[in-house]
């Protein structure tokens, strides 16, 4: 059976605190990056100092009406019990939402990308993307040749990090050129694969898309 949504309803309640295997505890703040433009609907996750102007990644199976809509991420900071507040804050994106409506979700599924199918996966397997550089984000497809100032440690992505000393944000980030964006995120741990879910209203309508970056534990997984 592939790998089960999580409870995201959770993970994007301010306040949540949760305990790690190694004695961390983390406290969860839900942070707006701001309203992201998908100019044509169809939404693509993914590493953008990797992806984004490589076409690399396909947008998801599932598309959306065009419009601008709200990126969340929630945020946790993990702290050691009994040890003093720090001055940099140990702060890790456990996921990033892009709210489609905001309504409750009544079911989750894989985002899924033309060609995938979860009847193909084995026991707690899950379609991801990548990550080699840190960092997610939310796009639309037509944005992603549309950032021609990004490219490695140049251009608006790049100094959005850097101005806040690479906090994992998460960012809104407008291209000057063309007026595309981006909601950029650091991706929890760092690099690896996550997943990607959709969460639908009781009607059926999609609610959001949430990417899930492992780092707040289940509780049967602690």
């Amino acid at each position: 059976m592939p790998m089960p949504a999580r409870d995201y309803a959770r993970y994007f309640t301010a306040g949540h605190t949760f305990t790690l295997p190694s004695g961390l505890v983390g406290t969860v703040d839900v942070r707006t990056a701001g309203e992201l433009w998908l100019p044509s609907g169809r939404v693509v996750a993914g590493d953008p100092f990797i992806a984004l102007g490589s076409g690399e990644y396909e947008p998801f199976a599932v598309a959306v009406e065009p419009g601008r809509y709200r990126v969340d991420a929630a945020v946790a900071t993990l702290v050691t019990p009994g040890e003093p507040p720090s001055d940099q804050p140990h702060e890790r994106v456990a996921a990033a939402r892009l709210v489609i409506r905001d309504e409750p979700v009544a079911s989750w599924e894989h985002a899924l990308q033309p060609g995938q199918d979860t009847a193909d996966l084995s026991d707690d397997e899950y379609f991801g993307y990548g990550v080699d550089a840190g960092t997610g984000s939310f796009y639309d497809a037509e944005s992603d040749a549309s950032f021609p100032e990004c490219e490695g440690d140049e251009g608006p992505l790049w100094d959005a990090f850097e101005a806040h000393d690479h906090a994992p944000g998460p960012y809104l980030v407008t291209s000057p050129s063309t007026g595309h964006t981006v909601a950029a995120f650091g991706s929890g741990w760092g690099d690896g694969a996550y997943p990607t879910w959709i969460g639908r209203t009781a009607s059926g309508e999609v609610a959001c898309f949430v990417t899930d970056f492992f780092v707040i534990e289940e509780p049967d997984a602690g």
